[in-house]
């Protein structure tokens, strides 16, 4: 989906090798939802808001530095959230207490924080189409933490799926360090010294 903003509404162009990338992440989409059987609209939506969100960082960022902008974004939400404490407070549905479970409900902010204030700052310094297939990150993460950490069961579909995201990933890297290594286009080298002759 962000890939998809950066080309359409931004005008992105992509290296030949990104659109490899692209094709590779849009195969293991494909595959996953085959395997699934049914539309994963509930993914589907969340991958449309967070690239939806990634575009305005891109844009924005440029005028709103991280902070002020996760700031102003809080802002913005906050009395949503108070009324929702509220109403939960008022129904008897409030669970909040001064014990672990509340601690660890409070240290969820700064670990959403965090990665979103990295998020940011990284959104104002890359191209929208760069950010996009670096999210392919994020499943390759849950995987593993859901293999290695929750000992789920992975039936060959979802292995082909999460392979060729794999692969995306191996190709983008691989592509952009072959880009970042190559001079700007109408870089000189040094200047020689001029000669006493």
């Amino acid at each position: 989906m962000t890939v998809a903003l950066a080309v359409l509404v931004l005008g992105e162009r992509l290296r030949t090798v990104q659109w490899v990338a692209v094709g590779c992440g849009a195969a293991a989409v494909v595959v996953l939802t085959v395997a699934y059987g049914t539309l994963p609209w509930i993914a589907l939506v969340l991958a449309g808001s967070f690239g939806t969100y990634g575009l305005l960082k891109s844009r924005l960022g440029s005028r709103v530095g991280a902070l002020p902008g996760l700031a102003a974004e809080t802002a913005v939400l906050a009395p949503a959230a108070v009324l929702y404490l509220g109403w939960l407070h008022l129904t008897g549905s409030a669970t909040f207490a001064p014990d672990w479970h509340g601690l660890a409900l409070v240290g969820t902010g700064v670990v959403t924080a965090v990665p979103l204030l990295l998020f940011n700052s990284a959104a104002r310094r890359l191209p929208l189409s760069t950010v996009g297939l670096l999210q392919y990150l994020t499943p390759v993460l849950h995987l593993a933490i859901g293999v290695l950490v929750a000992g789920e069961e992975m039936p060959p579909a979802r292995w082909w799926g999460f392979g060729l995201v794999w692969l995306a990933l191996v190709v983008l890297t691989v592509d952009g360090l072959r880009h970042s290594r190559r001079p700007a286009p109408g870089a000189e080298g040094p200047v020689p010294p001029p000669s006493d002759a």
